[in-house]
């Protein structure tokens, strides 16, 4: 049984995961550099910037002290930007235990590496394979917070491990499943952030349901083609960290990457949509390091490449629907 837990981390989703891991029965501690919000967590048992209105409990506490967030800790989550990762471990892989289960809860792929976040947890990290854990799914942080009911994914090679952690995780209001196909489940966690970019510019360009439908499925085949390049289990893009994600992910007006692309859908540059959201949206980067990821395999992924031109190349997102219809015309 995992009793000690340590979240690296303060933002919304680490916030609630470290929630979870209290009720299941952990003692919890959440690092956070802004002595603001590890302060509020430690005094008051809230985090009202991530999560307003949250009660969290007495289990959890919070510190700027990385040595005594992790000191014994049996499970380490890491909850930062992805892209932040590799610059964080170097600080950070000392402070892990030989036997400790590093969580991975990022969903995104390396810039410039094309890396997911469990090769760079094992690269810069110094932590076997075996010990890395994948958690994935419509994770969408104030509702999980609220107690309503969800599913997630824990992946892990080791099959032992991925269930001690789908216990440490299992509360009435969130049922853990386990998976070893950590590569599909961290593909399906970061290409539906790419996915929800251009649902929501869909949605401010005022698209229809028809649109919209044909986002979801069309993005999740784009994911399934480049999963099955490397090596994935291509049921995994049906299930719960595939489908699951991107229908949540697209649908829900809490989620980031969809907010992010409506306000691009309204003709927002870059900096404007980052000023009005003021989050991270992870897709943003991320599309950049998966178009690169698929052209390095030879996959086609139109979505992708569409996405990464309004955001980074300035294509207007009228433009870029009409170079996605406009395609070749090829099998289902």
């Amino acid at each position: 049984m995992m009793t000690r837990a340590a979240v690296l981390g303060s933002g919304a989703w680490g916030t609630v995961f470290a929630k979870v891991l209290a009720e299941a029965g952990a003692d919890v501690t959440i690092w956070g550099r802004r002595l603001a919000v590890v302060e509020e967590i430690r005094d008051r048992h809230t985090n009202q910037g991530s999560l307003p209105g949250v009660r969290l409990p007495e289990r959890v506490t919070a510190t700027a002290d990385l040595a005594a967030a992790t000191d014994d800790a049996d499970l380490i989550a890491i909850a930062v930007p992805s892209q932040t990762l590799r610059g964080n471990l170097a600080g950070w892989a000392g402070h892990f235990g030989p036997d400790a289960t590093v969580v991975s809860l990022m969903k995104g792929i390396e810039l410039g590496t094309t890396r997911r976040m469990s090769e760079v947890i094992v690269e810069t990290g110094h932590v076997e394979p075996e010990r890395v854990v994948v958690v994935s799914g419509p994770n969408i942080a104030p509702e999980i917070a609220e107690g309503q009911p969800t599913t997630t994914v824990v992946a892990c090679i080791d099959e032992e491990r991925a269930k001690r952690v789908q216990h440490a995780l299992a509360v009435p209001y969130f049922r853990p499943y386990t998976s070893d196909d950590v590569v599909g489940c961290e593909l399906g966690g970061a290409v539906k952030n790419v996915i929800a970019l251009a649902y929501g510019m869909a949605v401010a360009m005022g698209l229809g349901d028809n649109t919209r439908a044909s986002l979801i499925t069309r993005g999740l085949a784009e994911t399934a083609r480049l999963g099955v390049a490397l090596g994935a289990d291509p049921l995994t893009f049906a299930g719960i960290a595939g489908l699951g994600d991107l229908v949540a992910s697209c649908s829900s007006p809490l989620a980031r990457n969809r907010t992010f692309g409506e306000h691009l859908g309204r003709g927002e540059s870059l900096e404007q949509a980052q000023a009005a959201t003021r989050q991270t949206a992870e897709g943003v980067k991320s599309c950049l390091s998966i178009r690169d990821l698929a052209r390095a395999h030879d996959i086609e992924m139109p979505i992708v490449e569409q996405v990464e031109r309004v955001c980074h190349e300035g294509v207007d997102p009228q433009v870029a629907v009409k170079l996605l219809m406009g395609r070749e015309m090829k099998p289902e």
